[in-house]
């Protein structure tokens, strides 16, 4: 037997090569998310390590809550004082690490767009794990060192001048110093390192410390030391041995990674189920054009056992030789996707690559699996093949009855599959986790489910897409229709992969679209002003002094701030976002939807505005009570006066003022500072004065009118999409392998065929075009149940965001012109198949069996 399946394979040499190579690209991607990922998880543990080598225990604030885009609120530096009094302590330090932004002496930002700059303060022996490759430590405060990526960059060198803004304006440092940490790599980050007074004023934390940093004297052991000083500290900080805290920042900052794993691993997933839809169209067309092979078989005496192992012989084989390649390729796909990372601004540390026992598990599993259960069907298919067969020309018969018991059985997983994503979206499942589950086995479902039923609907989809090709090219246009029709299962699996791809791509390009009306409505209905500063990484601080300074230009009539922070409400699961407003200056320039209750000028320091979505949600209303936690460790309670309608989630579950965000949340910046130009006054000019301004003095933020902002939403959302239709390239490559491999297969098949045509006159290019026209019927009926597919899902999901503002949006244009590049990507296809089509020998097709 193993004979048999050596030769089957070495027979069918094309064949065998495009299906390794659709499980090479599938394993590759999966080993190579893992390899990325594990890659990138080593190189920041690489960075804690040796962070906290010379440190023997580590005093940190408590972050009561976590904070996306905030950091939690410092420490007072006199914690210094009661750390050094601790029995056992050699010697400590008060150390700074906030963000900020770098900027060269353009004021241009050094330093990945959406990759964070942190401004740290110098240390000392043993503290200090930095190695100066040139220059020394900041000694004064107008001095400053750069790791040697943000030197380069900025094309910096010892002397030169470097600015740094963080919760104070724009300041500029004498490069003195370029340093590394060990042989590890930030990535896109960039730090700066400047003294503890300087650090202290540039990050806003005078008399504060964001770490204190602890030697143990001789014979005490760090962990010792840790619980001595946990004793003598308020249970506002954490306390933990510098190996213990590594540990923590190293697992922290997994679990925030941890969705980039999953992402990409959606994506390699998407590219194995193409794969899989290919392998089994494969096999089911070589196996049906087998038969007298197999029929001989039986004949000279092999079992139906034996027929069934060397197909499934066959497929292990590819399966094993595609996934040990997808392996060694996934290797080269880890660098290659984080140079696609890199090429959309988005830089993670890379030291070194990791390939972890769990990868080579995984992958080649994935790989030999997929493969064998892709072609079970087709195997067992051959198995029935009788003696009977060696005398037969052609196929065995379609079963009628196993096609009705098919489209049933795809009819019940699409109903099914609608009905698990309706309970994740509508259920009130409380796990976002165990609701994201729900959803996605509902849409793989109902994939496969109208995968299964196609073949029902391929005729009157061949004749809608083949009809126009039929009346402006005739004969050749109505033969590429009918060999569509003419094998249904076959157009319609081959269709499926592309159906896949397409359904994502037109989800997110309906959602995206949905998404971007969105906001453009919120920033309209929102901003009532005309000038908005924010920052442009989403993350990084805006100074306070942003609004004191904007306020001050020639032509700004009104000013007002919008600030961010979180809390947790109880009686409610998880943390709110909150956002604190100016009641005495937020009028006219922020235009709130107030569904109910009292204006915003009537906020005041205890009370609240609810969004009317959390409300309805949580069961609070007018009236009623929040008890919040903050980040600061208070418990405080705002009294709801208000219910707004926030389209776009732009402002969080709840309002509170400006002095209540800064006295009980320990949020002390602008956040979104909205200005308003005065009556009479020149508005381009007015605009103009601002923007200089804060390019000038505050480069960590950007002022734009409304128009620009939305404008750079969009571009955001814009390259993101990029970004996603890069990764989903892949399964739609992958498709087009499988109508090539059909295309090439049924050639084979037609051989006969294709010569009588020759013979009574078609020529060699109404050949080429009935098999590329074939090919675009086929690859549009993918599209086409491809984008409808994305089209209700984008529906079904857009339906519980109705209410916090979504508009869902349906891109007319962009979704025509992803069923043109299906076309296209059919005619490409077809190049190949169709040159071999036409150059068939007429004679030798008319002899072939």
């Amino acid at each position: 037997m193993r004979k048999v399946i050596l030769r089957g394979l070495a027979a069918r040499k094309r064949r065998a090569f495009t299906l390794v190579v659709a499980v090479f690209l599938g394993v590759a991607l999966t080993s190579g998310a893992y390899v990325l990922t594990d890659t990138i998880n080593a190189s920041f543990e690489d960075i804690f390590d040796e962070s906290f080598a010379g440190t023997d225990v580590v005093v940190t604030p408590k972050e009561v809550i976590e904070q996306d885009d905030q950091e939690p609120p410092p420490m007072p530096a006199s914690l210094l004082t009661r750390v050094k009094q601790v029995d056992g302590v050699a010697k400590a330090e008060g150390n700074i690490f906030s963000l900020g932004k770098i900027v060269d002496e353009n004021g241009d930002s050094i330093g990945s767009e959406f990759a964070p700059n942190f401004i740290s303060s110098a240390s000392t022996e043993p503290f200090d794990t930095l190695t100066y490759e040139e220059g020394r430590p900041p000694e004064t405060d107008d001095q400053a060192a750069l790791d040697p990526t943000t030197a380069e960059r900025g094309n910096l060198e010892i002397g030169d001048q470097v600015g740094v803004v963080g919760n104070r304006q724009l300041q500029t440092f004498e490069v003195v110093g370029i340093a590394s940490l060990g042989d590890t790599d930030f990535g896109g980050a960039a730090v700066v390192t400047l003294t503890v007074r300087e650090a202290q004023r540039i990050a806003g934390k005078q008399g504060e410390f964001d770490q204190i940093s602890v030697d143990a004297a001789d014979g005490v052991e760090p962990d010792v030391l840790a619980q001595r000083l946990a004793a003598a500290l308020p249970n506002t900080v954490d306390v933990r041995t510098g190996v213990e805290e590594a540990e923590q920042e190293t697992e922290q900052t997994k679990e925030d990674l941890s969705f980039l794993t999953i992402a990409l691993l959606v994506f390699a997933g998407v590219a194995v189920v193409v794969g899989g839809f290919l392998i089994f169209n494969t096999f089911s067309i070589t196996i049906a054009q087998r038969i007298r092979e197999f029929g001989m078989l039986r004949t000279i005496g092999a079992s139906r056992r034996q027929i069934l192992g060397s197909v499934i012989g066959e497929a292990l084989a590819i399966g094993a030789i595609g996934s040990v390649l997808g392996l060694a390729g996934g290797l080269a796909f880890a660098p290659a996707i984080n140079a696609l990372f890199e090429a959309f601004e988005i830089d993670l540390p890379n030291t070194g690559t990791v390939l972890a026992t769990r990868t080579v598990i995984v992958s080649l599993c994935v790989g030999i699996l997929v493969t064998l259960i892709s072609a079970l069907s087709p195997a067992l298919r051959a198995t029935r093949v009788t003696p009977m067969a060696a005398l037969l020309e052609g196929e065995l018969p379609e079963g009628h009855r196993r096609g009705r018991i098919a489209s049933a059985i795809g009819a019940l997983l699409v109903v099914l599959g609608i009905a698990l994503v309706c309970i994740g979206l509508f259920g009130g499942i409380e796990s976002s986790g165990s609701a994201a589950g729900l959803m996605g086995a509902g849409a793989a479902a109902t994939l496969f489910g109208v995968a299964i039923f196609s073949p029902t609907l391929v005729r009157p989809l061949a004749s809608a897409t083949g009809q126009p090709m039929q009346t402006l090219r005739g004969l050749t246009g109505r033969l590429a229709r009918e060999n569509a029709i003419r094998k249904p299962g076959r157009t319609a699996a081959t269709a499926a992969a592309l159906m896949i791809g397409l359904a994502l791509v037109s989800f997110v390009t309906v959602f995206a679209a949905g998404i971007s009306k969105s906001i453009d409505d919120a920033v309209d209905t929102l901003f009532a002003g005309d000038i908005i500063v924010q920052n442009q990484d989403g993350f990084s601080p805006i100074p306070a002094d942003v609004a004191r300074q904007v306020a001050n230009v020639e032509g700004v009539d009104q000013v007002t701030t919008i600030g961010y922070s979180s809390g947790k409400v109880e009686g409610v699961s998880g943390d709110e976002r909150v956002s604190g407003i100016d009641p005495t200056t937020v009028g006219g320039l922020v235009d709130f939807e107030v569904e109910d209750g009292e204006g915003p000028d009537q906020l005041g320091r205890n009370d609240a505005f609810i969004d009317r979505a959390f409300g309805d949600s949580e069961g609070v209303g007018i009236g009623d009570t929040l008890d919040v936690l903050t980040p600061t460790g208070k418990r405080v309670s705002f009294n709801v006066i208000g219910e707004v309608k926030d389209n776009a989630d732009l402002l969080g579950s709840f309002i509170v003022t400006t002095q209540a965000l800064r006295n009980d949340f320990g949020y002390d910046q602008a956040g979104t500072v909205v200005a308003g130009v005065g009556p009479g006054a020149d508005f381009s000019a007015t605009e103009t004065r601002v923007k200089e301004l804060v390019d000038r003095r505050f480069p960590i933020a950007e002022a734009q009118d409304t128009e620009e902002l939305k404008e750079t939403q969009r571009e955001q959302l814009n390259g993101l999409l990029s970004l996603i239709y890069a990764l989903l390239a892949l399964a739609v490559i992958v498709s087009i392998f499988g109508i090539v491999n059909t295309l090439a297969l049924s050639i084979h098949e037609r051989t006969r065929e294709l010569g009588l045509l020759r013979a009574i006159g078609m020529s060699r290019r109404q050949v080429r075009q009935m098999v590329r026209y074939e090919a675009v019927i086929t690859a549009l009926i993918g599209a086409i149940l491809g984008s409808i597919l994305g089209i209700v899902f984008s529906v079904l999901i857009s339906r519980p965001l109705a209410d916090e503002g979504f508009e869902l949006s349906f891109p007319v244009g962009s979704l025509l012109i992803l069923l043109m590049l299906a076309a296209i990507a059919g005619v490409l296809a077809a190049i190949g198949p169709a040159r071999r089509a036409s150059r068939l020998d007429v004679l030798e097709s008319l002899a072939y069996e």
